[in-house]
């Protein structure tokens, strides 16, 4: 009887896995994929080359998206296995759970009412859930301020392709700029609306929805 041979492992060279990492962290820290601009940055070394290198993360089936279409990469299931090996563990998310803050009962912001402790836990999983479909980006700029929406601030988001007349959302404009602005449909094309009135809105027929914004966070 023939035993079937072990899968051989997927060899990588030390920039490839440097750039799956990269791809990676960047997703997971923002709704979108790093460009090839970006890229090339980050790592220090050309565009081209960095073209070169996905071609062979993609031959190797770790990435995904469309060839040639901006912030569409994403690293699929086998490339997160073998980051997941790598690192020996789960993300932290999953490996640990993250403890809250007192949640201490509630605090009148008019007529004082009967202060009483009630002590619970608040944190963003209980405030805002634990999906693979929730994330927190930093705000930076001011297009948003009327909004009362701060740079510095971090704004919780929902991974969604769609989005409704005049929901705050994260978008991608022209498959490569991403932007935080009210959303609305016209006629043959989006309206991206900013909160303040040095900035003006953003007209695009090529717009893409990640997200929508659920919540604010601001230290003071």
């Amino acid at each position: 009887m023939r035993l079937r041979s072990a899968q051989p492992a997927i060899q990588l060279t030390p920039r490839q896995l440097q750039l799956l990492q990269m791809i990676a962290s960047f997703q997971q820290n923002r709704c979108y994929s790093p460009t090839l601009s970006e890229m090339a940055s980050e790592l220090n070394i050309s565009r081209s080359t960095v073209f070169e290198h996905l071609t062979e993360l993609r031959r190797k089936e770790l990435l995904s998206g469309y060839q040639n279409k901006a912030r569409s990469l994403k690293v699929s299931s086998q490339g997160q296995e073998l980051l997941s090996g790598l690192s020996g563990q789960s993300s932290p998310t999953n490996a640990t759970e993250v403890k809250g803050i007192p949640l201490a009962g509630s605090v009148a912001a008019g007529i004082p009412v009967e202060a009483v402790e009630n002590i619970e836990s608040l944190s963003l999983a209980s405030a805002f859930g634990s999906g693979d479909d929730i994330f927190a980006l930093e705000v930076s700029g001011d297009s948003m301020i009327d909004e009362d929406i701060r740079q510095g601030d971090y704004v919780i988001c929902r991974r969604s392709r769609v989005a409704n007349d005049g929901q705050l959302v994260v978008a991608i404009v022209d498959d490569e700029n991403a932007t935080l602005k009210r959303f609305y449909k016209e006629k043959n094309r989006a309206r991206l609306q900013p909160a303040n009135d040095d900035y003006q809105p953003i007209y695009s027929d090529n717009c893409r929805i990640e997200a929508v914004v659920i919540g604010l966070i601001r230290k003071f």
